[in-house]
Protein backbone atom coordinates (compact mmCIF):
# COMPACT_ATOMS: atom_id res chain seq x y z
CA UNK A 1 0.00 0.00 0.00
CA UNK A 2 1.10 3.46 -0.82
CA UNK A 3 3.95 2.17 -2.96
CA UNK A 4 5.28 5.56 -3.89
CA UNK A 5 6.05 6.42 -0.12
CA UNK A 6 7.61 2.90 0.72
CA UNK A 7 10.17 4.15 -2.27
CA UNK A 8 10.73 6.98 -0.70
CA UNK A 9 11.43 5.61 2.63
CA UNK A 10 13.60 3.09 1.21
CA UNK A 11 16.04 5.30 -0.34
CA UNK A 12 15.83 8.02 2.72
CA UNK A 13 16.74 5.04 5.11
CA UNK A 14 19.87 4.19 2.77
CA UNK A 15 20.78 7.44 2.78
CA UNK A 16 20.38 7.36 6.51
CA UNK A 17 21.76 4.14 7.85
CA UNK A 18 25.41 5.11 8.36
CA UNK A 19 25.31 4.01 11.99
CA UNK A 20 22.46 1.70 13.25
CA UNK A 21 19.39 2.49 15.40
CA UNK A 22 19.47 1.68 18.86
CA UNK A 23 15.90 1.44 20.98
CA UNK A 24 14.22 0.17 17.62
CA UNK A 25 13.06 -4.12 17.45
CA UNK A 26 14.27 -5.63 15.00
CA UNK A 27 12.27 -7.10 12.39
CA UNK A 28 12.49 -10.30 13.97
CA UNK A 29 11.55 -9.25 17.57
CA UNK A 30 7.52 -7.98 18.32
CA UNK A 31 7.24 -4.81 19.58
CA UNK A 32 6.30 -3.99 22.93
CA UNK A 33 4.27 -1.23 24.40
CA UNK A 34 4.97 2.29 23.76
CA UNK A 35 7.09 1.09 20.84
CA UNK A 36 6.32 2.26 17.12
CA UNK A 37 6.46 -0.61 14.26
CA UNK A 38 8.28 0.80 10.55
CA UNK A 39 7.90 -1.07 7.75
CA UNK A 40 11.13 -2.75 7.92
CA UNK A 41 10.17 -4.54 11.02
CA UNK A 42 7.59 -6.58 8.34
CA UNK A 43 10.15 -9.12 7.07
CA UNK A 44 10.39 -12.44 7.62
CA UNK A 45 11.13 -15.47 8.69
CA UNK A 46 9.42 -14.02 11.77
CA UNK A 47 9.18 -15.63 14.95
CA UNK A 48 7.45 -14.61 17.75
CA UNK A 49 5.52 -16.06 21.11
CA UNK A 50 1.78 -16.16 21.69
CA UNK A 51 -0.65 -16.19 24.14
CA UNK A 52 -0.50 -20.18 24.86
CA UNK A 53 3.25 -19.64 24.94
CA UNK A 54 3.71 -21.46 21.68
CA UNK A 55 6.96 -20.14 19.51
CA UNK A 56 5.27 -19.28 16.28
CA UNK A 57 7.17 -19.19 12.94
CA UNK A 58 6.47 -17.95 10.01
CA UNK A 59 9.20 -18.45 6.96
CA UNK A 60 7.44 -15.73 4.52
CA UNK A 61 4.41 -13.12 4.55
CA UNK A 62 1.10 -14.86 5.13
CA UNK A 63 -1.06 -14.68 1.77
CA UNK A 64 -4.04 -16.68 3.02
CA UNK A 65 -5.49 -15.96 6.37
CA UNK A 66 -8.35 -16.89 8.66
CA UNK A 67 -9.56 -14.99 11.81
CA UNK A 68 -11.35 -16.64 14.00
CA UNK A 69 -13.03 -13.91 15.88
CA UNK A 70 -14.58 -10.51 14.68
CA UNK A 71 -12.13 -8.37 16.33
CA UNK A 72 -9.25 -10.09 14.60
CA UNK A 73 -11.24 -9.42 11.04
CA UNK A 74 -12.16 -6.03 11.62
CA UNK A 75 -8.26 -4.97 12.46
CA UNK A 76 -7.20 -6.78 9.51
CA UNK A 77 -9.78 -4.31 7.51
CA UNK A 78 -8.54 -1.41 9.29
CA UNK A 79 -5.06 -1.93 8.52
CA UNK A 80 -5.61 -2.82 4.98
CA UNK A 81 -5.14 -6.12 5.15
CA UNK A 82 -8.32 -7.49 4.02
CA UNK A 83 -7.76 -8.98 0.97
CA UNK A 84 -5.47 -11.64 2.63
CA UNK A 85 -8.79 -12.76 4.81
CA UNK A 86 -9.90 -16.08 3.11
CA UNK A 87 -12.32 -17.02 6.06
CA UNK A 88 -13.85 -15.49 8.58
CA UNK A 89 -16.99 -15.99 11.02
CA UNK A 90 -20.63 -15.04 10.25
CA UNK A 91 -20.36 -12.22 12.91
CA UNK A 92 -18.02 -10.40 11.08
CA UNK A 93 -19.96 -10.55 7.85
CA UNK A 94 -21.05 -6.70 8.64
CA UNK A 95 -17.48 -5.98 7.08
CA UNK A 96 -17.50 -4.78 3.31
CA UNK A 97 -16.88 -7.46 0.87
CA UNK A 98 -17.09 -10.31 4.12
CA UNK A 99 -19.30 -12.35 1.76
CA UNK A 100 -17.19 -12.62 -0.91
CA UNK A 101 -15.28 -14.69 2.04
CA UNK A 102 -15.84 -18.34 3.89
CA UNK A 103 -17.96 -18.65 6.61
CA UNK A 104 -15.98 -20.77 8.93
CA UNK A 105 -19.10 -21.08 11.79
CA UNK A 106 -20.87 -23.78 12.25
CA UNK A 107 -25.04 -23.59 12.04
CA UNK A 108 -25.05 -22.49 16.03
CA UNK A 109 -22.03 -20.03 17.65
CA UNK A 110 -19.12 -22.43 17.68
CA UNK A 111 -15.60 -22.31 14.82
CA UNK A 112 -15.88 -25.33 12.54
CA UNK A 113 -12.38 -26.82 12.43
CA UNK A 114 -12.63 -28.67 9.34
CA UNK A 115 -13.87 -25.57 7.27
CA UNK A 116 -10.92 -23.85 8.61
CA UNK A 117 -8.27 -26.68 7.37
CA UNK A 118 -10.02 -27.04 4.09
CA UNK A 119 -9.33 -22.95 3.37
CA UNK A 120 -5.00 -23.93 3.97
CA UNK A 121 -4.33 -20.71 5.69
CA UNK A 122 -0.67 -19.16 6.25
CA UNK A 123 -1.97 -18.24 9.20
CA UNK A 124 -5.14 -18.36 11.55
CA UNK A 125 -5.64 -15.14 13.59
CA UNK A 126 -7.43 -16.72 17.23
CA UNK A 127 -8.50 -14.02 19.82
CA UNK A 128 -9.24 -15.56 22.88
CA UNK A 129 -13.14 -15.81 23.77
CA UNK A 130 -15.89 -18.00 24.68
CA UNK A 131 -15.72 -19.50 20.88
CA UNK A 132 -11.89 -19.75 20.44
CA UNK A 133 -10.59 -21.73 23.51
CA UNK A 134 -7.08 -22.77 23.43
CA UNK A 135 -8.07 -26.77 22.89
CA UNK A 136 -9.59 -25.37 19.69
CA UNK A 137 -6.22 -23.94 18.38
CA UNK A 138 -4.14 -27.19 19.91
CA UNK A 139 -6.72 -28.96 17.31
CA UNK A 140 -5.71 -26.76 14.36
CA UNK A 141 -1.89 -26.70 15.38
CA UNK A 142 -2.82 -30.51 15.43
CA UNK A 143 -4.08 -30.29 12.03
CA UNK A 144 -0.34 -28.70 10.30
CA UNK A 145 -1.71 -24.97 10.68
CA UNK A 146 -0.02 -22.10 12.00
CA UNK A 147 -2.11 -20.53 14.78
CA UNK A 148 -1.82 -17.03 17.28
CA UNK A 149 -3.79 -17.60 19.35
CA UNK A 150 -3.75 -13.61 21.13
CA UNK A 151 -4.51 -13.24 25.19
CA UNK A 152 -7.90 -10.98 26.03
CA UNK A 153 -7.72 -7.67 25.27
CA UNK A 154 -9.24 -5.83 28.34
CA UNK A 155 -8.04 -2.53 27.74
CA UNK A 156 -7.96 0.09 24.77
CA UNK A 157 -4.28 -0.22 24.89
CA UNK A 158 -4.24 -4.09 24.42
CA UNK A 159 -6.27 -3.03 21.28
CA UNK A 160 -3.29 -0.79 20.22
CA UNK A 161 -0.84 -3.45 20.93
CA UNK A 162 -3.25 -6.19 19.11
CA UNK A 163 -3.58 -4.36 15.96
CA UNK A 164 0.46 -3.36 15.66
CA UNK A 165 0.86 -7.09 16.15
CA UNK A 166 -1.55 -8.32 13.92
CA UNK A 167 0.36 -5.89 11.52
CA UNK A 168 3.66 -7.63 11.86
CA UNK A 169 2.33 -10.78 11.74
CA UNK A 170 0.73 -10.86 8.30
CA UNK A 171 2.99 -7.77 7.05
CA UNK A 172 1.33 -4.82 7.31
CA UNK A 173 3.26 -2.64 9.80
CA UNK A 174 2.50 0.11 8.05
CA UNK A 175 -1.01 -0.10 7.97
CA UNK A 176 -1.41 -0.84 11.40
CA UNK A 177 0.48 1.90 12.74
CA UNK A 178 -1.49 4.14 10.16
CA UNK A 179 -4.86 2.73 12.06
CA UNK A 180 -2.80 3.59 15.44
CA UNK A 181 -2.43 6.43 14.77
CA UNK A 182 -5.86 7.53 13.56
CA UNK A 183 -6.99 6.05 17.42
CA UNK A 184 -4.73 8.23 19.03
CA UNK A 185 -5.51 11.28 17.19
CA UNK A 186 -9.45 10.81 17.55
CA UNK A 187 -9.34 9.43 21.12
CA UNK A 188 -6.96 12.85 22.51
CA UNK A 189 -10.04 14.90 21.17
CA UNK A 190 -12.30 12.82 23.39
CA UNK A 191 -9.66 12.75 26.43
CA UNK A 192 -9.77 16.92 26.11
CA UNK A 193 -13.28 16.94 25.45
CA UNK A 194 -14.16 15.36 29.10
CA UNK A 195 -11.23 16.33 31.03
CA UNK A 196 -12.75 18.47 34.13
CA UNK A 197 -16.24 17.61 33.58
CA UNK A 198 -18.65 16.12 35.68
CA UNK A 199 -19.29 12.81 34.60
CA UNK A 200 -22.61 11.12 34.35
CA UNK A 201 -23.49 8.08 35.98
CA UNK A 202 -24.01 5.08 33.48
CA UNK A 203 -25.90 2.10 33.19
CA UNK A 204 -25.03 -0.40 30.06
CA UNK A 205 -27.66 -3.51 30.06
CA UNK A 206 -27.97 -5.74 27.53
CA UNK A 207 -30.68 -8.67 27.45
CA UNK A 208 -30.65 -8.04 31.49
CA UNK A 209 -27.14 -8.23 32.39
CA UNK A 210 -24.52 -5.60 33.05
CA UNK A 211 -20.93 -4.95 32.78
CA UNK A 212 -18.44 -4.28 35.87
CA UNK A 213 -14.66 -2.72 36.00
CA UNK A 214 -13.35 -5.83 34.88
CA UNK A 215 -14.55 -5.99 31.46
CA UNK A 216 -13.85 -4.23 28.07
CA UNK A 217 -16.87 -2.04 28.43
CA UNK A 218 -16.38 -0.60 31.39
CA UNK A 219 -13.34 1.20 29.73
CA UNK A 220 -14.99 2.46 27.10
CA UNK A 221 -17.60 3.98 29.51
CA UNK A 222 -15.05 5.48 31.55
CA UNK A 223 -12.90 6.54 28.33
CA UNK A 224 -15.66 8.49 26.80
CA UNK A 225 -16.44 10.67 30.14
CA UNK A 226 -18.48 8.37 31.81
CA UNK A 227 -18.77 6.70 35.24
CA UNK A 228 -20.07 2.98 35.47
CA UNK A 229 -22.51 2.85 37.72
CA UNK A 230 -22.04 -1.16 37.90
CA UNK A 231 -18.67 -0.88 39.20
CA UNK A 232 -19.27 1.61 41.15
CA UNK A 233 -21.09 -1.38 43.03
CA UNK A 234 -18.23 -3.35 42.95
CA UNK A 235 -19.41 -5.74 39.69
CA UNK A 236 -16.24 -6.81 38.33
CA UNK A 237 -17.28 -9.06 34.97
CA UNK A 238 -20.79 -9.18 33.49
CA UNK A 239 -23.93 -9.93 36.27
CA UNK A 240 -27.43 -9.54 35.48
CA UNK A 241 -29.22 -6.28 36.69
CA UNK A 242 -31.68 -6.09 39.66
CA UNK A 243 -34.01 -3.71 40.08
CA UNK A 244 -32.61 -2.63 43.73
CA UNK A 245 -29.25 -2.05 41.84
CA UNK A 246 -30.99 0.42 39.08
CA UNK A 247 -33.24 2.36 41.76
CA UNK A 248 -29.96 2.63 44.43
CA UNK A 249 -27.83 3.93 41.47
CA UNK A 250 -31.11 5.79 39.75
CA UNK A 251 -27.99 6.50 36.53
CA UNK A 252 -28.13 9.70 34.57
CA UNK A 253 -27.40 7.92 31.35
CA UNK A 254 -28.58 4.11 29.92
CA UNK A 255 -26.81 2.35 27.15
CA UNK A 256 -27.83 -0.09 25.01
CA UNK A 257 -26.61 -2.09 22.11
CA UNK A 258 -28.04 -2.96 18.53
CA UNK A 259 -28.51 -6.99 19.76
CA UNK A 260 -30.54 -5.46 22.66
CA UNK A 261 -31.74 -1.73 21.97
CA UNK A 262 -35.05 -1.73 24.20
CA UNK A 263 -34.93 -0.86 27.59
CA UNK A 264 -36.45 -3.52 29.97
CA UNK A 265 -40.06 -3.15 30.72
CA UNK A 266 -39.83 -2.41 34.69
CA UNK A 267 -40.82 0.24 36.53
CA UNK A 268 -37.77 0.52 38.36
CA UNK A 269 -35.89 1.78 34.74
CA UNK A 270 -39.04 4.24 34.42
CA UNK A 271 -38.08 5.88 37.85
CA UNK A 272 -34.63 6.59 36.84
CA UNK A 273 -33.65 9.95 35.45
CA UNK A 274 -32.22 8.30 32.31
CA UNK A 275 -35.84 7.01 31.47
CA UNK A 276 -37.35 10.55 32.84
CA UNK A 277 -34.96 12.58 30.49
CA UNK A 278 -35.07 10.44 27.84
CA UNK A 279 -31.46 9.84 28.24
CA UNK A 280 -30.55 6.36 26.23
CA UNK A 281 -28.36 5.69 23.63
CA UNK A 282 -27.99 2.18 21.76
CA UNK A 283 -24.08 1.86 20.28
CA UNK A 284 -23.71 -0.28 17.39
CA UNK A 285 -22.23 -3.54 18.92
CA UNK A 286 -19.52 -4.16 16.11
CA UNK A 287 -17.94 -0.97 17.57
CA UNK A 288 -18.89 -1.11 20.77
CA UNK A 289 -18.62 -5.25 22.32
CA UNK A 290 -14.68 -5.61 19.85
CA UNK A 291 -11.52 -4.85 21.04
CA UNK A 292 -10.42 -3.81 17.74
CA UNK A 293 -10.13 -0.13 16.03
CA UNK A 294 -13.34 0.74 15.67
CA UNK A 295 -14.18 0.96 19.65
CA UNK A 296 -12.96 4.66 18.42
CA UNK A 297 -16.72 5.18 16.90
CA UNK A 298 -18.22 3.82 20.30
CA UNK A 299 -16.50 5.98 22.33
CA UNK A 300 -16.88 8.77 20.38
CA UNK A 301 -20.86 8.70 19.67
CA UNK A 302 -20.54 8.23 24.15
CA UNK A 303 -18.64 11.47 24.12
CA UNK A 304 -20.56 13.11 22.12
CA UNK A 305 -23.67 12.13 23.79
CA UNK A 306 -22.62 12.81 27.25
CA UNK A 307 -20.45 16.00 26.92
CA UNK A 308 -22.29 16.89 23.23
CA UNK A 309 -20.78 20.80 23.67
CA UNK A 310 -17.72 19.75 25.13
CA UNK A 311 -17.16 17.90 22.54
CA UNK A 312 -17.93 19.97 19.49
CA UNK A 313 -15.65 22.57 20.94
CA UNK A 314 -12.53 20.06 20.97
CA UNK A 315 -13.25 19.18 18.12
CA UNK A 316 -13.64 22.44 16.56
CA UNK A 317 -10.10 23.27 18.21
CA UNK A 318 -8.47 19.93 17.51
CA UNK A 319 -9.30 21.29 13.33
CA UNK A 320 -8.34 24.68 13.62
CA UNK A 321 -5.01 23.54 14.73
CA UNK A 322 -4.64 21.28 11.61
CA UNK A 323 -5.77 23.64 9.01
CA UNK A 324 -2.93 25.93 8.93
CA UNK A 325 -0.89 23.19 8.09
CA UNK A 326 -3.01 21.55 5.40
CA UNK A 327 -3.93 25.04 3.53
CA UNK A 328 -0.57 27.07 3.87
CA UNK A 329 0.52 26.53 0.49
CA UNK A 330 -2.02 26.75 -2.14
CA UNK A 331 0.58 26.67 -4.95
CA UNK A 332 0.80 22.43 -4.62
CA UNK A 333 -1.69 19.60 -3.74
CA UNK A 334 -0.57 19.03 -0.75
CA UNK A 335 1.46 20.84 2.16
CA UNK A 336 4.87 18.86 3.73
CA UNK A 337 4.05 18.80 7.93
CA UNK A 338 7.32 19.29 9.20
CA UNK A 339 8.80 16.82 11.36
CA UNK A 340 7.57 16.63 15.03
CA UNK A 341 10.77 17.91 18.06
CA UNK A 342 11.34 15.03 19.41
CA UNK A 343 12.95 14.56 22.98
CA UNK A 344 16.97 14.57 22.89
CA UNK A 345 16.87 11.76 25.36
CA UNK A 346 14.85 9.16 23.03
CA UNK A 347 17.38 6.57 22.00
CA UNK A 348 18.15 6.24 18.47
CA UNK A 349 16.24 9.17 17.46
CA UNK A 350 18.33 10.96 14.92
CA UNK A 351 17.90 11.38 11.10
CA UNK A 352 17.04 7.99 10.14
CA UNK A 353 14.07 8.11 12.83
CA UNK A 354 13.31 11.61 11.79
CA UNK A 355 12.91 10.90 7.98
CA UNK A 356 11.16 7.25 9.18
CA UNK A 357 8.13 10.06 11.32
CA UNK A 358 7.96 12.20 8.38
CA UNK A 359 6.63 9.53 6.32
CA UNK A 360 4.48 8.13 8.87
CA UNK A 361 2.96 11.70 9.38
CA UNK A 362 2.32 11.84 5.52
CA UNK A 363 0.60 8.41 5.51
CA UNK A 364 -1.49 9.22 8.22
CA UNK A 365 -2.72 12.64 7.23
CA UNK A 366 -3.82 10.49 3.48
CA UNK A 367 -5.98 7.78 6.18
CA UNK A 368 -7.08 10.66 8.07
CA UNK A 369 -8.68 12.13 4.72
CA UNK A 370 -9.58 8.70 3.74
CA UNK A 371 -11.51 7.84 7.06
CA UNK A 372 -13.28 11.52 6.98
CA UNK A 373 -14.54 10.67 3.52
CA UNK A 374 -16.08 7.09 3.91
CA UNK A 375 -19.29 6.19 5.55
CA UNK A 376 -19.49 5.38 9.36
CA UNK A 377 -19.32 1.59 9.52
Amino acid sequence: MQRWLLVLLAGLLVCASVAPVSGVPTANEPFSPGQSLTADQCTFPFETTDGTGTTVNLSEEPERVVTLNPSTAQTMWEIGAEEKVVGLTKHAMNLDGAEKRTNISTDGQTINPEAVVALEPDLVLAPSSQMVTEELVEVLRNAGLTVYYYPSAESIDDVRERTRLTGQLVGECEGAAETVAWMDEELAVVEAAVDGHERPDVLYTFFGYTAGSDTFIHEIIEASGGTNVAAELGIAEYEPVNEEMVIEENPDWIVLNTNSPDLPDSPAYDETTAVRENQTVVIDINHLNRPAPRIVYAITELAQTFHPEAYADARASTEATETPAETTDTSTETATPAAPDAPDDLPGFGALAALAALIGGLLAAKRRSERSEEPKP
